[in-house]
């Protein structure tokens, strides 16, 4: 019998949209999509017909649907379906997307690689393995659709497993190109309070780039048109009336309500929907019945093979049943497997809940046995994953322990967390029911981590139950169950009270430190400190060295010192003895920071730089990101900019291409930091906002809003910075203080503060931090901050009204001492010292152009132009202050220059500084510069401009310094330098040279001569 409508009814506005989405796919721009609606309400009807009008346009259709067998639903089971579809449509098109990834990305499809990265134990847990896995993917969706339409289904999200929901939630944020349309569907009425795909579908709806499409129910009329397809007749109008009001429009009820009047069933309009559909099931002949029980317990699609060794049935016996079942339209045949399925998922449902219990439990123990027996009846990849889920709805603890253990060592291999920890869980619950002798043959558990340290043989030993809850505690930890981690953690500690495994102990106390970090309950030292206690005094092992090495990381961050260096040595020199690479490279990585921030910059730099090399090399992606991160950030803290950006873009393009998500925007963020002092600055702001876009944890996004704060800041937007240091401050919170942090944001606090005018706010601000005091390591965000409250004070001193005096003179000296004790080790901090200190002399009326040439004359050299153009903007001043006609052709060439520096930035506040101190002194900055200067052309700077000049008037090196306030021998590099430029060997050839050129035009005046 026909149940199906021959007609599409309806659906004209979802179709519409449907269709603009195609059609925007096709011109480059990836789309969206997400269909929701009630069982029966017709999803799938309008997708098939989607799909056949977008085959028709030339786009590939690939379905892949999320598989459920009993209340479990594989890994990724949708995405490898379409793979596999797309892979038969476009063979040569996948495999060149493929090429190179085929080992990380058959973890979606083991058959991609003959040694999948999937089949291969794991010594560690790889914390941004599932990152790279998704921007694989995603890259690989977008070159399969750079030149053909490709529509991707992904049905039934409502059965999706948590692996499933994240991969299709990163696809939706990240997919930029490729002519691409994801279309996901999902039953809306399975979707209680406690539903997992709830948080996802809030996720979806604040993206705007995703369109949600909510499926009705049919009208009256939708309904009467659907009743007249299935009966090939205009139906009555009291019919249309009684089955319309049973079904209450839902598609599936009236074809079952019609079908049912159609064939004289009037007992079905009154009795249940769900006896309606059983009744049709059992007026199939008993055999046919017998195999439909069989499918509604093998999950959403069972293969013929299969179907056959658990049925039990002869060969023809059983395509007899089968072909019953489909002509009845209760089965049909699988799309492009050879197998079955029900024809909606509501008759297996009911098929399913008419299962006495022993039954359901005979017929589980039978798939189980029959893919015991033969491997090959499903797919590699679907074999251990769903052996579990039968033997443990056997009820078989015995069967099911073993089952499921390996089956977690699946899911983990393939990054599939959330499903790993469900299935340890699982057998945390099997563990006591299942008889010691199995618990004693188990296979070992593929450790993730050293936290079985007491001595056993890992490649040999059976896991205990420790070890399972080990394992679940690292697979909270990646998949972000956080709390469920923090309580497995609680209750191994508890297990271990009574002392006799210190090590194992030791490695639980390290993870519920991080764990503590990252639910934002506590910065984690107690936890660390009793880890430390732990392992004092025991011999070298690989949870000692990972003790040590996250200890001194912390402290790293949050108190650095001799203890946190003696620390790190010792972690790498544990990690040596033991051979744990990993732990070695980052306790490496460690000391070499460590060291920098105790004044050893060179050979700090030098470890770090080993690191970073090596670990590239070998292909450490647990470090590889890490040291593109710290490295950078430390030759950014000492003033080496370029350097930094260098290691940033090579960051960038292996946490790309490697899928290191959250190392990539921490190193965005970096970016953007180095290329504000470099001046680049629209640039810094794209590298922000990626940051921003891309970062999954907290700390990185709060490091590129303080990026965009201080742009915001230094360009006049008083709003916007405000508003970015307030979600800098929010995603940094106040659990987990960190001294770089705190620093960042105060320095920026003290700055908004002094902009708006309030200056005892930026004082009372600089208080609390001086109060605080700088803890060892932090003086390169330290001078900054110092810098901030003498510019606030300074600029207050000489513009401010007058009741801001009250303090000022008791807050320099205590500002000016903090700048005594400050270490001043690389040129940058030297350069600030020089600023902060004219600063405060600004602040008393003391300043004088000498001190302000020395400043410009530190900042000259160190590629900064912002700073650059501030201070010439000071010494300006300075000039004006001091009189002479020379003094005011300098601060006019000085002024010209901030004013070019700070326009071409975007510096507001800075150009209608320097426009309004040349109004002050009536300097003219307008005036037209000469067509070309052979100054310029040579590459002379500014300041080498000035010494050649008076290098013609005849002066000496003394007389040159005197007149320009630098050092003799200050003068004496600068006429060296100059000399190399225009390529002569004394000062009679440079005055030639300038002579010649016309550098210095008749009646120019000299610095130090009087008018």
């Amino acid at each position: 019998s026909r149940s199906v409508s021959p007609v599409f009814v309806g659906r004209a506005a979802e179709s519409a949209a449907l269709d603009a989405a195609l059609a925007r796919a096709a011109g480059g721009e990836p789309q969206a999509l997400v269909i929701g609606g009630e069982a029966g309400v017709g999803k799938t009807r309008l997708i098939e017909e989607f799909a056949t009008a977008a085959a028709r346009e030339g786009a590939v259709v690939a379905v892949g649907g999320c598989v459920e067998i009993g209340a479990d639903g594989l890994p990724f089971a949708p995405f490898s379906t379409a793979l596999r579809a797309l892979g038969r449509a476009l063979p040569e098109e996948l495999a060149s997307a493929a090429d190179g990834q085929e080992e990380e990305l058959a973890r979606l499809l083991p058959e991609w690689c003959e040694t999948p990265a999937a089949a291969a134990p794991a010594h560690r847990s790889d914390e941004e393995g599932m990152a790279r896995l998704f921007a694989r993917t995603a890259r690989l969706l977008e070159r399969v659709a750079a030149h053909r339409t490709v529509v991707l289904v992904l049905e039934d999200l409502h059965w999706a497993d948590a692996s499933t929901r994240h991969l299709l939630s990163y696809l939706f944020r990240t997919l930029r190109t490729g002519r691409l349309a994801v279309l996901a569907s999902y039953r809306s009425d399975d979707i209680h309070r406690r539903h997992p795909l709830r948080p996802l579908l809030a996720e979806l709806d604040r993206l705007r780039t995703v369109r949600r499409i909510e499926l009705g129910r049919f009208n009256r009329a939708e309904a009467g048109r659907q009743i007249a397809g299935i009966l090939a007749r205009e139906p009555d109008p009291d019919q249309v009336d009684a089955i319309f009001e049973r079904s209450d429009g839902n598609a599936f009820f009236v074809e079952e309500l019609a079908v049912a009047a159609r064939e004289g069933n009037r007992a079905g309009l009154t009795d249940s929907l769900r006896d309606l559909l059983l009744v049709r099931v059992e007026r199939l002949p008993e055999t046919a019945q017998r195999v439909a029980r069989v499918v509604a317990e093998g999950g959403s699609t069972v293969g013929h093979r299969l179907l056959a060794a658990v049925a039990r049935l002869a060969e023809d016996d059983l395509i007899e049943a089968l072909r019953a079942a489909v002509n009845a339209n209760i089965l049909s045949t699988a799309p492009g497997d050879d197998g079955y399925r029900f024809r909606h998922s509501l008759v297996r449902e009911a098929v399913g809940d008419d299962l006495l219990p022993g039954e359901r439990s005979r017929l589980n123990r039978r798939y189980a046995e029959a893919l015991e027996g033969d491997p090959t009846l499903v797919p590699a990849g679907e074999r251990a994953l769903r052996l579990a889920s039968h033997w443990y709805h056997a009820h078989d603890p015995a069967k099911a322990l073993p089952a499921v253990l390996d089956a977690s060592v699946t899911a983990r291999r393939r990054h599939a967390h959330a499903e790993q920890l469900r299935l340890l869980e699982r057998a945390m619950e099997l563990w006591d029911a299942a008889p010691e002798e199995i618990r004693a043959t188990l296979r070992p558990v593929d450790c993730a981590e050293s936290h079985r340290p007491c001595g056993c043989d890992r490649a040999h030993e059976p896991p205990r139950y420790l070890d399972l809850m080990a394992e679940a505690a690292v697979a909270g930890r990646l998949c972000g169950e956080r709390d469920r981690a923090l309580k497995i953690t609680k209750r191994a500690l508890r297990l271990l009270e009574d002392g006799g495994d210190p090590l194992r102990a030791a490695w639980f106390w390290v993870q519920r430190s991080r764990l503590i970090q990252a639910l934002a309950r506590g910065d984690g030292r107690r936890e660390l400190g009793s880890a430390q206690d732990l392992v004092r005094g025991l011999p070298p092992s690989e949870v000692h060295a990972e003790v040590l090495a996250t200890a001194a990381n912390w402290s790293m961050l949050h108190d650095p010192g001799p203890d946190a260096v003696s620390a790190a040595e010792r972690a790498v020199a544990y990690a040596r003895m033991v051979g744990a690479d990993d732990i070695e490279q980052n306790a490496r990585l460690t000391l070499g920071q460590l060291l920098v921030d105790a004044g050893h910059t060179e050979t700090g730099l030098a470890q770090m730089y080993e690191v970073r090399d090596e670990v590239v090399a070998r292909g450490l992606t647990s470090v590889v990101g890490r040291s593109h991160v710290n490295l950078p950030a430390v030759l950014e803290g000492v003033g080496r900019s370029a350097e930094a950006v260098a290691v940033l873009r090579e960051g960038l393009r292996l946490t790309q291409e490697w899928g290191l998500r959250d190392s990539e925007a921490w190193v965005w963020a970096n970016l953007a930091s180095s290329l504000i002092s470099r001046g680049h600055w629209d640039e810094a702001t794209e590298a922000a906002v990626s940051a921003r876009r891309i970062g999954q944890s907290a700390k990185p996004r709060g490091a590129a809003a303080g990026r965009l704060a201080q742009l915001a800041l230094a360009r006049g937007d008083i709003a916007a910075a405000a508003r970015f240091l307030g979600a800098g401050r929010a995603s940094y919170g106040t659990h987990d203080p960190q001294p770089q942090n705190d620093l960042r944001m105060s320095c920026l606090a003290l700055g908004l503060a002094a902009a708006e005018g309030r200056l005892l706010d930026a004082r009372a601000e600089a208080d609390r931090v001086l109060g605080a005091g700088f803890p060892p390591g932090t003086h390169r965000h330290a001078w900054p901050l110092l810098l901030a409250a003498a510019v606030a004070e300074s600029d207050a001193a000489t513009a401010g009204p007058p009741h801001t005096d009250t303090g000022r003179a008791a807050f320099l000296e205590r500002l000016f001492a903090a700048v005594r004790r400050l270490t001043t080790g690389a040129p940058l901090w030297l350069a600030y010292e020089a600023w902060t200190r004219a600063e405060i002399d600004r602040a008393r009326a003391r300043a004088t152009p000498r001190t302000w040439s020395d400043v410009v004359t530190a900042f000259e050299a160190l590629e900064r132009p912002y700073d650059l153009a501030r201070v010439r903007h000071r010494l300006a001043e300075a000039l004006l202050a001091h009189g002479g006609d020379d003094a005011r052709a300098r601060a006019t060439a000085l002024l010209r220059l901030t004013r070019a520096t700070a326009t071409h930035l975007g510096a507001r506040p800075l150009a209608d500084a320097a426009t309004l101190l040349a109004r002050r002194g009536r300097l003219a900055l307008t005036a037209a510069p000469p067509p070309a200067d052979p100054a310029d052309a040579l590459g002379l700077t500014t300041r080498e401009r000035e010494v050649l000049r008076l290098v013609c008037a005849g002066r000496s090196n003394r007389q040159i310094a005197e007149t320009l306030f630098i050092s003799p021998k200050t003068a004496s590099v600068h006429v060296s330098n100059i000399l190399g430029k225009l390529g002569v060997s004394g000062r009679g050839e440079a005055a030639a040279v300038a002579h010649r050129t016309g550098m210095f035009p008749a009646g120019s005046p000299t610095p130090g001569t009087v008018g």
